[in-house]
C-alpha cells in the first residue's frame, strides 16, 4: 500500500523582537556583610524610571520576566513581587527563571520568544541578583539536633540533647559557595576555569591582560559618559546614593595583577582576584516590543534581536 506523507504547514513567520528601552542599576562590590538592597529591591529600583519614561502604564505589559539565582526567602517568585511593587498589577504573569550564570539571558531569551510567536506585544525582562544576601545556614547534623531539641520533653529531655551538641556543629555553612560549586563533579566556578585555562591554552598573562582592557575601557566609559542613560543610581535608606559601578580599578596594571596569587589551585594556577568575576549586587532590565506595539506606542527602537 503507498502511503503519501502529510504535508507539513509551514510555520508562521516568526514576528521581530525590538528592544526599545533598557536601565541597569550601578554594580556593588561585595565586602563580606549584606548590602544595603535585596534583589528585590534591585529590580524595582531600576524598573521604575524604566517604566516611568515610557508612554504606557505599567498594566499595559502583557508579562514580567525575572531571571534570579538567589532570591530571598521572603521575595520568592521575586518577578511576581517586583512587578506588584512596579504598579504592573495584580493580573499581570510575573514568573522567575534560574539558569545560574544566564538567568538574565534566559529571561530575554524567553521573552524574545513570546513576542516572536505573537503570545505578546510588551514584555519586561531582564535579572537581578544580590549575592551579598544570599544566606548563612546550619549543616544538615545542626538541623538534625535542633529537630531532637525540640522534640525534647522536660528538663531531663533537653540536658540529654544539650549534652550532644558539639562545637563544630555551629559552623555556618556559607551558602554562596555553595550556590558556586557543582554538585554533580564538586567543582566550584573558579576550579572549572582552571580547568578551561589549562584546556585550552590560556596563559596567565593572557587572562591578566584581558582583564586589565576590561578595566580600561569601564573607565573610559564612565569618564566619556557613555554608562549615563543605562545606569539608575541608587539611594538606600540612610540617604547615600550609589551612582557608578563599584568594581572598575583604575589604579591596577600588569605589575599588580602579576602580584595577585592564584586563588583555586595553588600555587600554579591562573585565576586570581584581579582575572576573575567579581562578587556583586545588581540588576538589568530590557523592554522588548513587537513591531506593533512600537507602532502604537511610538516607541524608539534601540535594536531587533
Amino acid at each position: 500500500m503507498n502511503v503519501t506523507p502529510a504535508k507539513r504547514s509551514p510555520l508562521p513567520p516568526e514576528r521581530p523582537v525590538l528592544a526599545v528601552d533598557g536601565s541597569r542599576t550601578p554594580f556593588l562590590k561585595v565586602e563580606g556583610a549584606p548590602g544595603p538592597f535585596r534583589a528585590s529591591d534591585l529590580a524595582v529600583a531600576a524598573g521604575r524610571p524604566l517604566l516611568a519614561r515610557q508612554p504606557f502604564e505599567p498594566e499595559a505589559l502583557d508579562q514580567v520576566i525575572l531571571g534570579c539565582v538567589g532570591p530571598g526567602p521572603d521575595e520568592a517568585n521575586i518577578a511576581r513581587v517586583v512587578a506588584l511593587r512596579l504598579g504592573c498589577g495584580e493580573a499581570m504573569p510575573a514568573w522567575t527563571v534560574q539558569r545560574n550564570c544566564a538567568s538574565g539571558m534566559q529571561a530575554l531569551d524567553t521573552a524574545a520568544q513570546a513576542i516572536a510567536s505573537g503570545r505578546s506585544q510588551l514584555v519586561l525582562a531582564g535579572g537581578t541578583e544580590a549575592m551579598s544576601h544570599h544566606p548563612v545556614l546550619w549543616s544538615l547534623r545542626m538541623v538534625t539536633w535542633l529537630a531532637a531539641w525540640k522534640r525534647a520533653r522536660g528538663l531531663a529531655g533537653r540536658a540529654h540533647q544539650l549534652a550532644r551538641l558539639r562545637p563544630d556543629l555551629l559552623a555556618p555553612v556559607i551558602g554562596l559557595m555553595h550556590g558556586l560549586t557543582d554538585p554533580v563533579v564538586g567543582l566550584t566556578m573558579g576550579q572549572t576555569a582552571e580547568q578551561l585555562a589549562w584546556r585550552f591554552g590560556i596563559g596567565r598573562q593572557a587572562m591578566d591582560a584581558f582583564a586589565l582592557e576590561s578595566h580600561r575601557r569601564a573607565a573610559l566609559a564612565q569618564d566619556e559618559g557613555r554608562l549615563d542613560r543605562e545606569i539608575e543610581p541608587l539611594f538606600d535608606t540612610e540617604g547615600r546614593c550609589y551612582p557608578i559601578d563599584q568594581g572598575v580599578r583604575r589604579d591596577t596594571d600588569m605589575e599588580r595583577l602579576g602580584r595577585l596569587r592564584p586563588v583555586f589551585d595553588r600555587p600554579t594556577g591562573r585565576v586570581t582576584a584581579g582575572n576573575s568575576a567579581q562578587i556583586t549586587d545588581g540588576a538589568a532590565w530590557l523592554l522588548l516590543a513587537s513591531e506593533e506595539a512600537v507602532q502604537r506606542w511610538d516607541l524608539p527602537v534601540l535594536g531587533r534581536l
